[in-house]
């Protein structure tokens, strides 16, 4: 279970420094708390029985209480964040006297991005938030509460969504832990009969299972993460085409090249070249 607020306290704030490899090992809810997130460096993925999204450096996500979740690293990047956790009750003014519905559509639209200055100035404020948190004062709450408001409005009002899947059927159970299981081995050769049998379902009712749920195929999807895992290593590395597929868990470079065109609309060399990377080389484009 995700930690909760201290006793009598209202609000939280911590800046967690984890390894890229962090994983959540189970699925974990909040009881007690909403939390706002800003991303200062990595790369995850977010599974929920509902929805699930992609998050990375300059990103900020919002998430309520009691939405079972669970995330998994997206690239090997160290896993940086400023997380402000605040109880209902703490901001029950600010949607008293604003408007609810402001915070209500953020965390309908969960992650969000930002121009490259708003980045800086939400950043900051994030700082500054977790700076007067380590104050000790009798009063830190009031102005922290002003802050936190403050901040919700900035987010309202220079916000970018991101891109935030729902599903039109809760997943179960069984499909979360597939899901889990193939953001943990994806760049191993892992396939649907492994999946299957690791969660203890015959291949031809998980295959059924997995695809009314997500609507696509156990394949598709498999390459759908592989692809976000080599979009991180596109951006945030100098490595060749050929070892981006060979840790992303494609067989080689000239099958990452057709699988990513396929879905992106474009090369991976025209992907890099895009978010303004230097390649190492050409090698399979």
């Amino acid at each position: 279970m995700p930690i909760p607020l201290p006793s009598k306290q209202q609000i939280l704030i911590q800046m967690n420094d984890l390894p890229g490899s962090y994983r959540m090992p189970t699925m974990q809810m909040a009881t007690d708390h909403y939390s706002i997130g800003y991303v200062i460096s990595g790369d995850r993925h977010c599974i929920t029985p509902l929805y699930c999204y992609d998050y990375h450096a300059g990103n900020v996500c919002i998430s309520p209480p009691f939405i079972l979740h669970r995330t998994h690293p997206g690239s090997d990047a160290p896993y940086i964040r400023y997380l402000i956790k605040f109880s209902p009750e703490f901001v029950q003014p600010f949607c008293d006297r604003i408007e609810e519905n402001i915070f209500d559509e953020l965390l309908n639209q969960t992650v969000f991005n930002f121009s490259a200055d708003s980045k800086k100035k939400i950043e900051h404020m994030f700082q500054e938030m977790y700076e007067e948190y380590q104050k000790e004062t009798s009063y830190k709450e009031v102005i922290l509460q002003g802050m936190l408001y403050r901040l919700i409005t900035t987010i309202w009002e220079e916000r970018i969504s991101g891109g935030t899947t729902r599903f039109s059927t809760p997943l179960t159970e069984p499909i979360i832990e597939a899901i889990a299981l193939i953001n943990d081995k994806f760049n191993n050769p892992i396939t649907m009969e492994t999946i299957a049998h690791s969660i203890g379902l015959s291949s031809a009712y998980f295959s059924r299972l997995f695809h009314s749920q997500l609507e696509k195929s156990f394949t598709d999807y498999l390459c759908d993460v592989r692809i976000v895992h080599a979009k991180a290593l596109l951006i945030r590395s100098s490595k060749s085409i050929m070892e981006i597929a060979l840790e992303s868990g494609f067989c080689n470079g000239d099958y990452l090249s057709t699988q990513f065109k396929k879905k992106t609309g474009m090369t991976p060399t025209a992907f890099r070249k895009a978010a303004g990377v230097q390649n190492k080389d050409n090698t399979n484009q």
